[in-house]
């Protein structure tokens, strides 16, 4: 397993992507504002880094954004809701299934932890967050052996990520357990990333895809929680299905994610593709030979979709559940979420009779949609 020692410019989308692995070896002042070409410059000229080259229209759009970042946040953001969409917001080349998941919990938190960092920042830095992340971790090094590769660009960041999945379909197709599975496509003209946590073979020779959540109480979860976490490994399903079966190209991952197909590999990701025996010198030759690679495998899609729920204290198994996947659902309920990023609706909170989340929300105390909708929410109790 690849593990990236990342020296770059661009913070973007620092959380929504990376592997509980990945987790433990981030800081958290990576984390920026969200940041809309030039709303951080504070007066500079210079686009934010890691970009490419403005055009003449983004370069008038960015000078209109900069006098909206010079207002207060409430009426900054009021002006921008007609002025872009929350992808152009929130600079989203793409997004996560863990950022869709939470989506389906509480859409108005999901945009809370976005327009508020400092407050993301300490809910990511809760102790059973960084215990779960490394759990997860353990579990992974259990079958991979980690190798730190020195990346020097998004494109050598991505060029990893492709590695990973060419090293690990190798192991799939050898009928061993692999962990961290990268997986990304477009979906719904959105472009989306994850890593599945683990993908194995049954008695029966049938491909299992399986999810581990880890709890603080002995019990399988309420069902709103299992809705939740069923949804994050049907999206892996439909992401893994749509690699193995040719439906991603490269310019799905170079137009939407903004990276350069001609842009030479660095030294260390060269050197470890070539022990791989990957011959590919920049990082548009190395999506080729992954894609190939994908199309080429007799890896099959998983028959069976399950969670794992573990005691976060003592690693001790509580449950499993088997998610069910009907793809044209899937699909419906995925526009239903990507309908708020593509800007065609508002942010909608979560309804009366879920208002018991609110009681472990971070951002209870502020939330404007508990207050406008039900402001004695206290008093539902849990399902």
């Amino acid at each position: 397993m690849v593990r990236r020692f990342c020296v770059m410019g661009d913070s973007e989308d620092v959380w929504s992507d990376i592997s509980d692995s990945e987790f433990l070896s981030i800081q958290l002042d990576e984390i920026d504002e969200p940041c809309v070409s030039g709303a951080q410059s504070h007066g500079n000229e210079e686009p934010c880094a890691g970009r490419s080259p403005e055009t003449s229209p983004q370069k008038a759009a960015r000078a209109a954004l900069k006098q909206i970042w010079s207002r207060s946040p409430l009426k900054r953001r009021r002006v921008s809701l007609y002025s872009m969409n929350p992808l152009e917001y929130f600079r989203r080349r793409h997004l996560s299934v863990t950022l869709l998941c939470e989506q389906s919990w509480c859409e108005v938190k999901v945009v809370c932890g976005l327009l508020r960092p400092l407050d993301k920042k300490a809910e990511m830095a809760r102790p059973e967050v960084k215990m779960g992340a490394e759990i997860h971790l353990k579990k992974a090094l259990e079958v991979h052996e980690e190798v730190p590769i020195l990346v020097l660009s998004r494109e050598d960041d991505e060029a990893v990520r492709a590695l990973n999945v060419m090293q690990k379909i190798v192991t799939l197709e050898t009928g061993m357990c692999v962990r961290e599975f990268p997986v990304f496509g477009v979906l719904e003209g959105v472009f989306v990333m994850g890593f599945i946590d683990e993908l194995s073979y049954d008695e029966r020779g049938q491909l299992v895809l399986s999810e581990l959540k880890t709890r603080r109480q002995m019990s399988i979860p309420r069902p709103a929680q299992i809705k939740r976490d069923g949804l994050q490994v049907r999206l892996y399903m439909l992401l893994f299905n749509g690699m193995i079966s040719g439906s991603v190209s490269k310019s799905d991952i170079t137009d939407h994610l903004g990276l350069q197909a001609g842009r030479a590999l660095g030294t260390d990701v060269l050197n470890h593709a070539r022990a791989m025996g990957v011959q590919a010198d920049t990082f548009g030759t190395l999506l080729e030979v992954m894609l190939r690679r994908l199309a080429l495998s007799n890896v099959r899609p998983p028959a069976h979709l399950r969670l794992q729920y573990c005691h976060q204290g003592s690693g001790d198994p509580i449950g499993t559940e088997d998610v069910p996947f009907e793809e044209p659902a899937l699909r419906a309920e995925l526009q239903g979420y990507l309908a708020y990023w593509t800007g065609n609706r508002e942010a909608r909170g979560v309804d009366i009779e879920d208002a018991w989340k609110c009681q472990s929300c971070h951002y209870q105390a502020s939330c404007e949609w508990k207050k406008n909708n039900f402001p004695t929410a206290h008093s539902h109790e849990k399902p």
